[in-house]
């Protein structure tokens, strides 16, 4: 009788672990996967290629490049705020619109504030220890035109199980020398989530 009490017991806790096993599945990484209905890495992605579509098919890009010969604007990412009710990867975001806009050929772009500094130090660093024919001098760099900067705010309205998200990301480019707005750009995203009341 003991034995058959342990045969069951180690049957059970096979059955038991058996399904709590963890299963890793991989798949493409422009997939879209939406688990639990929150911003996700589909969404950066999306929103970031067709705001920056959109702004670049704006007036303000061929006014600019009517008055200085066809010379392509450069352009800075500044803060994006997250404003949202839930934790947004805020950089990931940022790269996606960066990424858009190198890739566009339509306009030149600078590195970030936080990426100067770093640039900056090993121009320093040159100074003492390259040579006078690849050292990179002092006052090189080239200055940005405009700066997008923007932010995400959401919206959350939950009742028994169900939920809407809604998303609006607001992008403004700024001209740097007169302070102008340029373009502003909105898009929007919502999202109806129903959870399971056992929570799987």
């Amino acid at each position: 009788m003991r034995n058959v009490f342990f045969v069951v017991t180690m049957v059970l806790s096979l059955a038991f672990y058996g399904c709590a096993a963890t299963k890793v599945e991989r798949i493409k990484s422009e997939e879209t996967v939406d688990l639990s209905g929150g911003w996700n890495d589909s969404d950066s992605r999306m929103v970031a290629d067709k705001m920056i579509g959109q702004s670049l098919g704006e007036p303000w890009l061929k006014k600019f490049k009517s008055e200085h010969r066809g010379k392509a604007p450069v352009v800075i990412v500044g803060a994006i705020a997250n404003l949202s009710h839930e934790h947004i990867s805020v950089g990931t975001f940022v790269k996606n619109m960066e990424r858009a806009l190198i890739n566009s050929g339509e306009v030149e772009f600078v590195a970030s504030s936080s990426e100067r500094g770093e640039v900056r130090e090993e121009r320093k660093d040159q100074a003492t220890h390259s040579s006078e024919e690849t050292a990179k001098g002092e006052g090189e760099e080239t200055g940005a035109d405009f700066m997008m900067k923007g932010s995400i705010n959401s919206i959350l309205d939950k009742l028994e199980g169900k939920s809407v998200v809604y998303y609006q990301v607001n992008l403004e480019l700024i001209d740097i020398r007169t302070h102008k707005k340029v373009w502003i750009g909105e898009e929007k995203i919502k999202k109806f989530v129903t959870r399971s009341r056992f929570g799987l």
